[in-house]
This record gives structure tokens, C-alpha cells and sequence, in this order.
């Protein structure tokens, strides 16, 4: 008989997704920077001492907290990513990721109608959720970005900022171009920094300025099609002074839409969640910039993320 393991992994994967969300949500990990019974953090968490014992056991299954005789404590993986307050804390993705799951469930009838399932939104954990993913790959994205001559930049849909904050850091003015409410928590992480400032907008449809030397334009395209992608594009190319740059991260999808695999599941994800988006293959970008006025296009992979760099024609 065919070895069908595989085939059982992805029919229980689910279940540790499930545990981490859950034990993300009660901020167990916050609890476990020293060694607790299952009745002390049960007592703490005012939750069930039985159901509680069984989810830390799990979690050290899990390899996510380690357990000596009735005391649990965080692994170094969930003390670095899973503890609020550390650098590298990836809690508010995993909230986000909990949102999703609940979006996710209306996949069947989403494949029947076409149409998105935006059921569940938490607008805050999915902005500093782009922020616990984007310090982690920061400093090598800015690295694959040709900053030569640039002295202003722009980041269409920034977000939470963390891409402008390291743009500031390098020297250069940046405006982060965004909707108000996402710009409320990019201004708490840009903090007192000067040369960040802000527009609030959609940039379909509102002015994003003129005179900038770089556009930045990080994990935008996906949300939207072709259509409203390339009239971005026009738009952002008469904002760029002459010999103006433009800079796009995406996810990275090869040109059969299926691999890596990714890619694919994230297509999936904005097949969920918007009315047109989806991934788009290196060679489409490229010829999106070809028709708004771009040249020299050059492209970089850095993890699952593609980089390109480009040059305004004219």
C-alpha cells in the first residue's frame, strides 16, 4: 500500500494550528519565563485546571514549551517569538492567522460563488501582524532595494511602517501612504523619528504626491487585479522625480500558479478575502511596469518573497 502519511498530516494539521492559536489567545507563553504548574497558570489565566493541563501537554508535544515533572516552562522558540514584548514576537500574525481561520472555514462556498468571506476582521492584529513578519526581514529587503541617489521616498500601503522606519534609518525622508486607521499604529512604531511622515487615503483614488525618488510598494499588488495594479503603477510613475525608482515585494509564485506551494496556499487566502486578488508570477509584474513607463526591471528572491527594482522611462 502506498505510504499515505503525508496524505494524514494535512488531514490533522489543523489540531496544532488550533493549540497555538488558542494558546496565543490566552497569552500562556507570557506566563512561562519560569517554571508553573498547570493549576498555577490555570489560576492565572482563570481557566479549567483539567482542560488547561491538557493543552500545556500538547504544547510541549508541540515542541513548544518544555515540561519537568508538573512544572512547564517556554522553549527558547516560544520564549524569542511567542512573548510579548520581545523583539522577534510574532503573537499578533498568530491572532491574525486565528482571524483567517475563521474566514477560511467559508472556502467551500467561496469556490461556488467567486465571492469573498469576510466574516471575521481584526483590523489591529492583521497591521501588526505585517509588523512581527516584516522585522524579521527587514534590513535584507531595504538591502535588495537600489537606494543610489535617493534622497525621498514613498511606501504605497505601508502599514505598520517597519519598512519606512528602516528607509528613515538609512538617511532618507519617507512618506508612508495609507488608510487613517493603519496609520495610527505605524505612527506608534515610527515613534519621535522626523523625516517619516504620513498622507492618509486609498491610493487608488487619492493624490499620493510628487518628488520622490523611490516608490516602495510592499505586498499591495496581490490585493487587487491586474487592472487596478497597472493604473497604481501609472499613478506611482508621475509621482517619481526624473530617474525616479520604483522598488515591489511580493509573494513569490512561478508562472504555473502552483508552486511554490506557498504561494499557492496565499493566492487561496485572497481568493477568501478580496473580490480579485490573488498572486501574480514574476514575469506578470514585470510586464505591468513595462506598460506604466518602467525599464532596467531586475528581480531578487529573498525566502518566499520576490524583489524588484526598476527604473522610470522619460
Amino acid at each position: 500500500m502506498e505510504d499515505i502519511s503525508a496524505l494524514k498530516g494535512l488531514i490533522g494539521g489543523f489540531r496544532q494550528s488550533r493549540i497555538l492559536f488558542t494558546a496565543n489567545n490566552l497569552r500562556i507563553f507570557d506566563f512561562l519565563n519560569k517554571p508553573k504548574s498547570a493549576k498555577v497558570i490555570s489560576a492565572k489565566l482563570g481557566t479549567d485546571t483539567r482542560a488547561t493541563s491538557i493543552l500545556l501537554d500538547a504544547l510541549v508535544s508541540m515542541g513548544l514549551i518544555k515540561k519537568n515533572g508538573s512544572l512547564y516552562e517556554n522553549l527558547p522558540i516560544s520564549s524569542e517569538y511567542l512573548q510579548s514584548g520581545r523583539p522577534g514576537y510574532q503573537g499578533d500574525i498568530i491572532s491574525h492567522f486565528d482571524t483567517l481561520w475563521n474566514n477560511w472555514s467559508g472556502l467551500d462556498n467561496v469556490v461556488k460563488t467567486g465571492s469573498p468571506n469576510r466574516k471575521a476582521a481584526n483590523h489591529e492584529s492583521f497591521i501588526r501582524g505585517m509588523h512581527n513578519l516584516s522585522i524579521l526581514k527587514v534590513k535584507n529587503v531595504v538591502d535588495a532595494i537600489d537606494l543610489s541617489d535617493v534622497r525621498t521616498a514613498v511606501d504605497i500601503g505601508g502599514g505598520p511602517g517597519t519598512y519606512s522606519i528602516e528607509l528613515a534609518k538609512r538617511g532618507i525622508d519617507v512618506t508612508l501612504f495609507d488608510r487613517p486607521d493603519t496609520i495610527a499604529i505605524a505612527k506608534e512604531y515610527a515613534g519621535s523619528l522626523a523625516n517619516v511622515k504620513f498622507i492618509e487615503g486609498d491610493f487608488l483614488v487619492d493624490p499620493i504626491g510628487k518628488g520622490y525618488d523611490l516608490a516602495f510598494i510592499s505586498q499591495v499588488f496581490h490585493s487587487y487585479t491586474t487592472r487596478e495594479n497597472i493604473m497604481l503603477l501609472k499613478k506611482v510613475k508621475k509621482s517619481l522625480n526624473k530617474k525616479g525608482k520604483i522598488a515591489v515585494q511580493e509573494f513569490y509564485i512561478e508562472d504555473n500558479m502552483s508552486e511554490p506551494l506557498e504561494g499557492a496556499l496565499f493566492a487561496v487566502n485572497m481568493l477568501v478575502h478580496t473580490e480579485g486578488g490573488r498572486c501574480y508570477s514574476v514575469n506578470e509584474m514585470q510586464s505591468w511596469l513595462s506598460k506604466s513607463g518602467f525599464t532596467e526591471v531586475a528581480t531578487s528572491r529573498i525566502n518566499e518573497a520576490v524583489i524588484i527594482n526598476a527604473q522610470a522611462s522619460g
